[in-house]
């Protein structure tokens, strides 16, 4: 498909720039960047699980996937996110952090820069499926079903991950450690090394 000129309506033409090959105007100095588009995806916090909708529309029609999509000119990344929760999942929701920053490479388009956040539901917040989405539902992190999109896998992936390493990095409940540090008592302490040889 052409691409024209913004500036003088001429036709795009091959053109090196910065050792690139681009298209550009044989007249002036317009380049046509293709530059990638900012989406969110949000990991929804919601009764010990995690919120995915069921996509009402292409693509992936029927699939499950993140709440989140493109970041408009008059936005945020941040304020993008809580507006697609709201529209897609209902609900207005607290942005808690940022999981990561992700190349999203497109054969036939543009590609993306996706941000990852996690998010929980503001209180008293109820979830109700937006126009873009069949159903929602609360997902446990040990029975989570397939995503439609790739860097939504991705995201969620790291997301269970760092909430492993959370866990991990938990200081033990009080009195846990005493109970490991104590002693075992010398009858124990018989049958574990009768168990050990």
């Amino acid at each position: 498909m052409p691409h024209y000129c913004v500036n003088c309506g001429a036709e795009l033409v091959p053109r090196e720039v910065e050792g690139r090959l681009l298209e550009g105007c044989p007249n002036d100095d317009f380049v046509l960047w293709r530059d990638p588009k900012v989406a969110t995806a949000v990991v929804v916090e919601a009764d010990g699980g995690v919120v995915l909708g069921r996509r009402a529309i292409e693509p992936a029609l029927g699939h499950w996937c993140l709440p989140g999509g493109f970041v408009n000119d008059d936005e945020g990344p941040l304020e993008a996110a809580v507006r697609e929760c709201l529209e897609e999942i209902g609900a207005e929701v607290e942005v808690t952090g940022l999981i990561g920053v992700y190349h999203i490479a497109k054969r036939e388009a543009p590609s993306m820069v996706g941000v990852g956040y996690r998010a929980r539901v503001v209180d008293g917040g109820r979830l109700a499926p937006g126009k873009e989405m069949l159903e929602l539902q609360v997902f446990a992190l040990d029975d989570l079903p397939d995503l439609a999109f790739p860097s939504h896998r991705q995201i969620l992936s790291d997301f269970v991950r760092s909430q492993a390493s959370r866990a991990e990095a938990e200081p033990p409940p009080a009195g846990a450690g005493a109970r490991r540090a104590s002693r075992p008592s010398p009858a124990r302490a018989r049958s574990t090394q009768r168990r050990t040889r």
